[in-house]
């Protein structure tokens, strides 16, 4: 599965592709320089138990990581996982 992520002023998401089928996608909001808002994750029909939506949310992670940001997980898939997942907590933002 390839994911990608694109950004354009204050939104970014992140795409899961597979086979050429657009197989999920996560999307994130931009307040701050120090933080994002993952407010949307949805899974295509025939994707779904697939790990699509995980998958999605570690490539975000990762990318937070890189830039130094922390993660407010607004969508309540990205913060059932932030719950369940103690790797990925070093990026979720504190209120």
């Amino acid at each position: 599965m390839e994911i990608i992520i694109k950004e354009q002023e204050s939104k970014g998401f992140a795409m899961a592709r597979e086979d050429g089928k657009r197989a999920g996608e996560m999307t994130y909001s931009i307040p701050a320089s120090d933080f994002i808002i993952v407010d949307h994750t949805e899974v295509a029909p025939g994707f779904e138990g697939k790990g699509v939506g995980k998958q999605l949310l570690y490539k975000i992670v990762e990318m937070a990581r890189e830039k130094n940001l922390k993660i407010l997980p607004l969508c309540p898939f990205a913060n059932a996982m932030f719950k369940k997942l103690p790797d990925i907590q070093d990026v979720l933002k504190k209120y």
